[in-house]
Parts: C-alpha cells; sequence; structure tokens
C-alpha cells in the first residue's frame, strides 16, 4: 500500500504527469495529498488537492526497516514457490 514519504507520479486526470512526494493519506476519503500539487483559495490560502492512490504510480518507496522486512518475506515466499513447481 502507498504510505507518506513515497515518491509518486499522478498519471491521470488534471494533474497528470507530476511527480512529488506523498504528504499525506487521508484514508477516511481513499485520497492521498501529493506535494506542490495545491489550489489557491480565493483568500489566497494554499490547499493541497486530494489524488485517488489509483491515479498515481509509485516511483520510489520509503524503505525503513518493517517495510523491507515485509518486501523480504514476500520476495522469499515467491522463490519458495518458483522452485517447488
Amino acid at each position: 500500500p502507498i504510505r507518506r514519504d513515497d515518491e509518486v507520479m499522478i498519471v491521470r486526470g488534471h494533474y497528470h504527469d507530476r511527480e512529488g512526494k506523498v504528504t499525506q493519506c487521508y484514508r477516511k476519503k481513499f485520497r492521498i495529498h501529493v506535494e506542490r500539487v495545491t489550489r489557491d483559495k480565493a483568500n489566497g490560502q494554499t490547499v493541497p488537492i486530494p489524488i485517488h492512490p489509483s491515479k498515481v504510480v509509485i516511483t520510489k518507496l520509503k524503505l525503513d526497516k518493517d517495510r523491507k522486512a515485509l518486501l523480504d518475506r514476500k520476495n522469499r515466499s515467491v522463490k519458495g514457490k518458483g522452485e517447488a513447481a
């Protein structure tokens, strides 16, 4: 799943071909906020544009020790299945 500090590229919609870092995952609304994808409000305040995670491609993962362990575990199980067949 996508999470904060992953780098993504938007591939659909008005903001397509924009790249940036995920600043917030709004799980209640199933949306993410991406760096530099903002809109100016009438009073001059800038607000982030919510984007659905299915409309982005992850270009770089933020690997901490837990996420790395999870990927290693998944990779090991895939290798094991490949040898059995």
